[in-house]
């Protein structure tokens, strides 16, 4: 009897020590690519199997020698006496291991779907690149010519325009403001797809940034997130701006951190120095009763800087100046009278110590990228970096590389795809950043022309490889492999590297959403492809025709 309600026991411990709720599986995705893993779980369920078979015997030794110990008892006293304790025990046991099975169950029912659920996607993501057959070279050599070449081809004379008319518009704003008390602004700098040469999607937009400094005798200091000790995930990427006297220590006067008595006065920082002092501070757009620059002031300032400047200098130009967008101080768009319009971004920033990275106070953000929780914490760019990387590493890359090609053909499917079944949360900045990592892995002769076909799957293999494991790390920040003729900032190089597709952890609904947009441009990119494609004449003669049009 003993033995037997022994043997019940394990049974039931061994069935919920092995019940997949007791100890759910946080990554069980596994690729079926991933063949040394699937032969480890069978050897490891192989050995399980032998332990199985090895406790099964030694409850049998066990069960010979109670029958034994049994049968040598003297007295029927003690045989009654010594299973009871064992058969209450026993079945408490097994009582209270079946509450907590019944209790997993229930309280776990709705997170087990939902894994079940999410593993499900992984496994149709591993799955969804396979049966996709991209088209033949000739295919994919047409489609270029016809629908990236074809709409780009005046790229190259809207950037002159728009830069040409952005340094009169900056030239006369720099007339219109004090220069004793409003800030100056220094030239533009072209940044983006349109100056990378990859832009695809119209309109075609420039986007120029503008650094600004304060007006003497002060100065910005600005402070990363790589420079403190603990940073939430949310301020990763982030930085402050102290707008300081230029002979004031950064770590400021010592009145403001001891105690002083009260017969003693700062000569500088006395009540009427402070408040005085506070009204400086928001002249010079820092947020109320703080010395850090604000992002809405200095958009409030710009909008109002840009206005007075074009009323300046609108009497010299055949168009109208209009601002494009209300919650952008610098989206602005130049309507013609016949009807025609070019749209472009001005964009204030502030540069960050010696290097080329810049303070954003404003820029485009996915569904994903939350508005910071303070407006005194600015975004960190590395946009001119990442111009600087793509033209030094073009000159290395055989003539006429695939590299932008791919890029294009990845942007134009995956905006196409988006106008069918609705904005996802993949960027062209997402696609660009795909691009910079194979560029900096794959050797150069690996970019040829011809190689177009197969560089387009790389970058739509590592691009899922990404979406599976929910990371694609930003480019620069945490790669000390940056090339060292960028002269890219030691700091960032030896930051934690940061994770652009961490919101999908958080935000599961954008992350499905997501991947079943990038399921569909795969399903639909021969369709689309083709479509685009189908009254295009052979490659030679397309070639010929681009020839005579440049």
């Amino acid at each position: 009897m003993p033995a037997g309600i022994f043997r019940v026991c394990l049974v039931v411990i061994t069935a919920i020590v092995n019940h997949p709720l007791l100890f759910p599986k946080e990554n069980a995705t596994v690729p079926e690519y991933a063949e040394d893993i699937i032969q480890k779980m069978k050897a490891h369920e192989e050995n399980l199997r032998l332990e199985q078979l090895r406790l099964e015997q030694e409850i049998a030794r066990q069960e010979a020698t109670l029958k034994a110990l049994e049968k040598a008892t003297e007295t029927e006293e003690q045989n009654i006496k010594e299973p009871i304790p064992w058969d209450l025990w026993s079945a408490m046991s097994m009582v209270i291991f079946l509450l907590i099975e019944l209790w997993r169950q229930d309280y776990q029912d709705g997170n087990w779907q939902e894994s079940a659920c999410e593993e499900d996607d992984m496994a149709v993501l591993g799955k969804a690149f396979k049966g996709v057959a991209l088209p033949d070279k000739a295919a994919l050599a047409n489609f270029y010519e016809r629908c990236i070449l074809g709409a780009t081809g005046d790229m190259a004379r809207k950037r002159e325009l728009v830069e040409g008319f952005a340094d009169d518009l900056l030239e006369a704003l720099r007339s219109v403001c004090n220069r004793d008390a409003d800030m100056e602004v220094e030239e533009s700098i072209g940044v983006g797809s349109m100056y990378e040469n990859w832009r695809v999607h119209k309109p075609l937009v420039c986007d120029l940034i503008v650094p600004f400094t304060p007006p003497e005798p002060y100065c910005f200091r600005s402070q990363t997130w790589c420079s403190r000790e603990s940073v939430p995930p949310d301020k990763q990427g982030y930085g402050t701006i102290k707008v300081c006297r230029a002979d004031e220590d950064a770590a400021g006067c010592i009145c403001g951190k001891t105690k002083m008595g009260e017969d003693m006065l700062c000569l500088l920082h006395s009540q009427t120095n402070q408040t005085r002092r506070l009204g400086e501070m928001e002249d010079l757009l820092c947020f109320k009763n703080t010395q850090y620059l604000d992002a809405n002031q200095v958009m409030k300032w710009f909008q109002i800087a840009i206005t007075k400047s074009w009323n300046k200098i609108s009497h010299k130009y055949e168009f109208d100046l209009t601002f494009n967008l209300l919650d952008s101080p610098g989206a602005l768009r130049i309507k013609f009278r016949s009807g025609k319009s070019i749209a472009f971004n001005l964009t204030p920033v502030v540069q960050c110590e010696d290097s080329d990275a810049y303070f954003i106070s404003h820029f485009p953000r996915s569904g994903l990228t939350a508005d910071p929780a303070s407006s005194t914490d600015w975004f960190v760019t590395f946009a001119v970096y990442e111009r600087r990387f793509i033209h030094s590493i073009s000159k290395k890359l055989p003539a006429n590389a695939c590299h932008l090609s791919c890029l294009q053909i990845l942007s134009f499917l995956h905006g196409k795809q988006c106008s069918l079944t609705g904005p996802s949360s993949l960027t062209n900045y997402h696609l660009k950043t795909v691009m910079l990592h194979l560029l900096q892995t794959r050797p150069y002769q690996d970019w040829a022309p011809e190689n177009l076909e197969a560089r387009l799957q790389d970058m739509l293999k590592f691009l899922e490889k990404s979406l599976q494991e929910k990371k694609l790390c930003h480019f620069f920040i945490g790669n000390r492999k940056v090339p060292e003729v960028l002269n890219f900032p030691v700091v960032f190089q030896k930051a934690e590297p940061l994770n652009l597709f961490r919101p999908f952890v958080l935000h599961r609904d954008a992350y499905r959403k997501t991947v079943d947009t990038f399921h569909e441009m795969l399903r639909n990119t021969s369709a689309l492809i083709n479509e685009y494609t189908v009254h295009i004449p052979s490659v030679g003669h397309t070639n010929m025709l681009h020839k005579e049009s440049l």
